[in-house]
C-alpha cells in the first residue's frame, strides 16, 4: 500500500493529502458495510430486555416504515441506538454524529435528543427527572422527537412483534449513506 511521506501532519505535501483523500473516499464508500456489522453486534451487549438491541432497532425501523416514514427516518430508527455498546452514557449523540452528514437537520436532531425524550417513560422510577425534555419545548423539532419516541422507539421491546429483518433495511441504509446524499447543516 502506498503511504504518505510525513511523520507529522505539518510536513505533508499536496501529493500526500491527495493520496489520503483517495483512501478516505474509498473508506467512506464502505461505511454502510461497517454500520451493518455494528448493527449485528447489537445482538450481544446490554442485557435485561426481552429482546436484544438489534431486534429493538429492527422493530423501531419496522414501525417507522409501517407508519409511512421516509427512508431517512427509517434508517434513523434503525441506527438510533447503535451507540449503546460504545457510548452507553451518550448513545444518542453517538448515533446522531454518525448520521449527521447523511440526513436532514430534523432527523439528526431527533436522534441526538431521543435519549432525554425517552426519560419521560422511566426516569421517575430511578429518581430522575421525567420532564427533562421540557427544556426543549420551544424547539421546532420537539414534537417530532416526541412522535419518534412514542410511536417507534418506546414500544419496540416486544418479542411477539412481527419485525422486518436487517436485509430488508440494507438497501435503504445504503441509499441514505451514499456519498452523493451528504447534507450540510450545523
Amino acid at each position: 500500500m502506498e503511504t504518505v511521506s510525513f511523520t507529522e501532519m505539518k510536513q505533508g505535501t499536496q501529493a500526500d493529502y491527495l493520496l489520503l483523500d483517495r483512501y478516505e473516499q474509498a473508506h467512506t464508500a464502505t461505511l454502510a458495510d461497517r454500520l451493518l456489522m455494528a448493527l449485528m453486534g447489537l445482538k450481544q451487549g446490554l442485557a435485561g430486555y426481552q429482546i436484544d438491541r438489534l431486534q429493538h432497532s429492527l422493530q423501531s425501523a419496522t414501525r417507522a416504515e409501517e407508519d409511512g416514514a421516509d427512508e431517512e427516518w427509517i434508517v434513523a430508527a434503525l441506527l438510533h441506538d447503535i451507540g449503546d455498546d460504545l457510548a452507553p452514557m451518550n448513545h444518542s449523540e453517538f448515533a446522531a454524529a454518525i448520521i449527521k452528514p447523511y440526513v436532514r437537520e430534523e432527523v439528526h436532531w431527533v436522534v441526538a435528543h431521543h435519549g432525554v425524550f425517552q426519560m419521560a417513560y422511566y426516569a421517575h422510577h430511578l429518581g430522575k427527572d421525567p420532564d427533562a425534555r421540557e427544556r426543549y419545548r420551544d424547539h421546532p423539532f420537539f414534537e417530532s422527537c416526541v412522535r419518534f419516541c412514542e410511536r417507534w422507539d418506546q414500544p419496540s421491546f416486544d418479542p411477539h412483534y412481527s419485525t422486518q429483518q436487517l436485509d430488508h433495511f440494507e438497501p435503504m441504509l445504503r441509499r441514505v449513506f451514499a456519498a452523493e446524499q451528504v447534507q450540510a447543516h450545523d
